[in-house]
């Protein structure tokens, strides 16, 4: 019997044991969670900047999801509530949130967070380029010049490490890895599009959205609509774009995953050329394909619009 009570006894303790290992586990584990930067951030490609700097120290909620158009946007109240709770809310800035109907403006007073303080713009610093149709306005799209995501990435880089600064050497040893890999691409896709000639380098679209990474690459800018507006594909601009296209070579017209391809048909029909590729601008190909990164949406853009542009 005293063998039966002392074996039982001993079980017990095993199981107690146990399940005060795996209580204290999951109690550290919640609190890990809790100790990890609560990071919000506007669209899908600061994302994933944040990821590439912030690894597992950082938990990121991104606003505006793949797929969707951030310059109008209407936040929902999952927004808002992560928005309350965050340490840093990361915003692309050069008017791509603040513009149209100041959805993010709004966010920001209801949060209760203050630019600078809480807020921060990734692009501080890149020179902007502005609208030939609107010359006081900016535009936003400065990401798709590698140099300028570089900037991004430094700028979220001092952030993290400012409101972070036990795991500082930690996000700069991941920017450091980062910003080498996107160097690399940066001077590839340089040296490949020199070898474009020159009466071909003419990059199609429907939005305008390509003037950084033209100015970058050493191509010239046409498009339908300049920026996504509720006047998009009127007969003025398509007129417009066919007389350029028909002064040029160009092989190849592209159209952006983030808008319809209705105008570009009909531009394709008229000039007898291919839409040869989608192209990522406002936003990352959903989890899991082509594009889904910063690095492989924009490594997507230079060799598909490399194809078009010499085949």
């Amino acid at each position: 019997m005293k063998r039966i009570l002392t074996s039982v006894i001993a079980a017990i303790a095993i199981v107690g044991g146990v399940f005060l290992f795996l209580n204290n586990r999951a109690t550290t584990t919640v609190e890990a969670d809790n100790d990890k930067l609560q990071i919000v951030t506007t669209n899908s490609i600061l994302e994933d900047m944040v990821k590439n700097v912030g690894g597992n120290r950082v938990e990121i909620h991104s606003i505006v999801k793949r797929g969707t158009d951030p310059h109008e946007y209407e936040p929902q109240p999952t927004d808002v509530a992560k928005s309350v709770d965050a340490d840093v809310i990361f915003h692309n800035g050069l008017n791509l949130e603040t513009g149209g109907n100041g959805w993010f403006t709004k966010l920001v007073k209801t949060s209760n967070k203050n630019f600078d303080k809480d807020v921060f713009a990734a692009s501080d610093g890149i020179k902007p380029q502005h609208l030939t149709t609107n010359e006081n306005e900016v535009d936003p799209h400065a990401w798709l010049d590698l140099k300028n995501g570089i900037i991004y990435v430094k700028n979220i880089t001092k952030v993290l490490k400012d409101k972070d600064p036990r795991n500082a050497e930690y996000y700069q040893q991941n920017s450091d890895q980062y910003i080498t890999k996107l160097t690399k691409l940066h001077k590839e896709a340089k040296a490949k599009f020199s070898n474009v000639p020159e009466n071909q380098r003419l990059l199609v679209t429907s939005e305008g959205a390509f003037k950084y990474f033209s100015e970058a690459y050493k191509l010239k800018p046409a498009y339908i609509w300049e920026i996504n507006t509720e006047a998009q594909g009127t007969p003025e601009q398509m007129e417009k774009l066919l007389s350029i296209i028909n002064k040029s070579d160009v092989r190849s017209l592209f159209v952006e995953t983030s808008v319809s391809a209705k105008s570009m048909n009909k531009v394709s029909k008229e000039t007898g050329l291919p839409i040869y590729s989608k192209l990522f601008t406002d936003s990352l190909a959903s989890e899991g394909s082509e594009g889904d990164t910063y690095y492989t949406m924009m490594k997507w853009n230079f060799d598909k619009i490399y194809e078009g542009l010499i085949n």
